[in-house]
Formats: structure tokens, sequence, C-alpha cells
């Protein structure tokens, strides 16, 4: 009897849902924060020293601090976000998360905080990419990282040029430098990254908006409490100025979006 009765309770401990993120987060005393870490003044690592730098490191420690407990970052990239969030690798995805509408049928998400229009990276020297129009030619050929959101827009588009899908180990740079394509597709944050440190890149820029992409923090659906506290915190740093003084560390404040 005293068997059966325990094998029932284990039985339905088993099929219990999970507590709620919060609840495990103070438990844990971690907070698990998914990032790319190759993001360029969003959350990118050294690589020499294995440092985390970037306004979503910044903000994803006020978070920690602010629940009393240690981030505790997990590497996750464009295209693995999803499943990391919805098998519990992690509680939270903090590196500029744009909020398609594809990934808010999958996801939630806080208030957007940052927002960037796509833009063009080409080389100096291109004789092929000279503006904006250069770019949906016959014969031309650019590129996009998998699994951004620049993905789906230019795959929509260009009519006459090539769209080009890099995934790891290659880079939309190592391709443009090696000439197999004319130019890549990026946010304002990664473009900082090469005209910070690329004396051989150009930036393109649209003559007007042409796909402005608002950013958030994500989460798994089915804990409202939760993402009600993201979001809170979200609120927050807009008031208070830790969001403006973040963005404006890392090179960012261009497109801080304050509420």
């Amino acid at each position: 009897m005293i068997g059966a009765v325990l094998g029932l309770l284990l039985g339905a401990a088993a099929g219990a849902a999970p507590p709620p993120v919060a609840q495990r987060v103070h438990a844990s005393g971690e907070l698990r924060v998914c990032i790319w870490p190759d993001y360029y003044g969003i959350s990118l690592r050294n690589p020499r020293t294995g440092q985390l730098s970037g306004i979503d490191i910044d903000l994803s420690a006020a978070f920690a601090a602010d629940l009393g407990v240690t981030p505790r970052y997990v590497d996750s990239s464009f295209q693995t976000f999803v499943d990391d969030l919805l098998h519990d690798r992690c509680d939270v995805a903090m590196f500029a998360v744009g909020r398609t509408a594809q990934r808010e049928r999958e996801l939630r998400f806080s208030r957007p905080y940052l927002e960037s229009d796509i833009y063009a990276v080409t080389t100096r020297s291109s004789r092929v990419v000279q503006r904006w129009e250069d770019l949906d030619k016959p014969g031309v050929r650019i590129a996009v990282q998998a699994g951004t959101f620049m993905e789906t827009v230019m795959a929509g588009a260009l009519k006459r040029a090539t769209l080009v899908v890099v995934r790891p180990p290659d880079t939309r740079e190592r391709e443009l430098e090696a000439g197999r394509v004319d130019a890549f597709m990026t946010d304002y944050p990664y473009s900082r990254r090469l005209l910070d440190s690329a004396d051989w890149a150009r930036l393109v820029a649209p003559p007007s908006a042409f796909y402005v992409m608002p950013y958030a923090y994500a989460v798994k659906p089915g804990d409202k409490a939760w993402q009600g506290q993201v979001d809170d915190f979200v609120a927050r740093i807009q008031r208070d100025g830790r969001l403006r003084a973040a963005a404006e560390r890392h090179g960012l404040g261009a497109i801080v979006r304050t509420r």
C-alpha cells in the first residue's frame, strides 16, 4: 500500500510542471543568460582574454544584481537561442534580439530597448557596390548571417541580386574580404565593429528608413510573471538612466529606445 502511494506521488512529481523561472533563479542563486558572444557592442567575448563586454553584459549584470543573484552566461546564437530558451538552457536571452513576427509566435518579449535599421558593408575598393541602389543588381552577391532577421528581410527584398547565407565557422567579413560576396548586410551595432577595426570596410546606409527592427529581451512562453519581471527591468533602466549610460559606453547611444 505504502509502495503504491509512493509510486503515485513520484509519478505525479515526474509529470508536474517545472517551478516558475523566478523561483528557480532565486533558488539556484544564478541567472542563466543566453548571449551571442560575437556581437560587437552587445555581448562580445575577447578571443585572447575570454572577457565579455557590451551593453547586454552590463545590463544582464544589472538585472542579476536587481534580483540578488549572479549572472551565468550561456553561449547561444540567432540560430539556436529559441531552442535554448524552450529547452531551459537559459532563463532569458539578452543580446539585442529582434522582435520578428516569427519569433513572437514562439517566444515572449520585453518592451524594446534598442532599435536598428539594416546597413550594407562593402570594401572601400569595391566598384560593384557604391550606393544602396547597387545592392540589388544582377550578378551582385549579398551575404547575410544565418538566423538573423536580415536573412528573411533580404530574401524578400532582393529581386535581382543573389543572397548568400553565411553559416559558422564562415563569417561575412571573410567572405567579403575573399571576394566571394560584394557586400553583407548587418545592423548598427555590428557595423561599428567593422568601422572601428577594419580600414578596408565601408558602410552603405539606406537613403531612408529601410527596415527598422526593435530589439528586446526574450523568454520562453508560459510564465507571465517572469516575462513581467524582465519587462519591468527594461522599464526601470529606461527611466533611471542605466540604459542610456550603458549604450553610451558601448557606442550605441544613437539606437536607444527610451520608451
